[in-house]
């Protein structure tokens, strides 16, 4: 196979992780926001519980210290390319990345924990309906 393929999928994985964190992120704000706004879409049950269900698994996997599947698979496309990966989390690569900013793994997780926990709080308080 060609190994631009490899890359072509390596870089489709990267905005698939990318569009999933703006869903996390974007979708809190958005049932706040809907909350106050009094749009009835935010209380969808199948956008509410996929969003929960993203965020579980986050949080999950960080607490065990299990590297997110995507990130491992980007990298191993990109490897088989011949390009270099990047080492930790996709959030911790591309935050240092835009942010120059670099910190334990406990901050992460701990940022991980809150916005699970945001989440999860935003079910009580923006209550979801079938």
């Amino acid at each position: 196979m060609d190994t631009s393929w490899f890359l072509i999928f390596a870089d489709a994985l990267l905005i698939l992780h990318t569009m999933l964190v703006g869903f996390v992120i974007l979708g809190l704000g958005a049932t706040f926001a809907g909350y106050f706004l009094h749009w009835r879409w935010v209380r969808n049950f199948w956008f509410r519980l996929s969003h929960l269900t993203v965020i579980a698994v986050v949080v999950l996997q960080s607490w065990l210290g299990v590297l997110c599947p995507l990130t491992s698979w980007e990298m191993a496309l990109r490897a088989k390319a011949g390009e270099a990966g990047y080492e930790g989390s996709f959030i911790q690569h591309w935050l240092q990345s835009i942010l120059y900013y670099s910190a334990p793994d406990w901050v992460f997780i701990m940022a991980y924990t809150v916005f699970g926990l945001l989440v999860l709080a935003s079910w009580v308080l923006v209550r979801p309906e079938r």
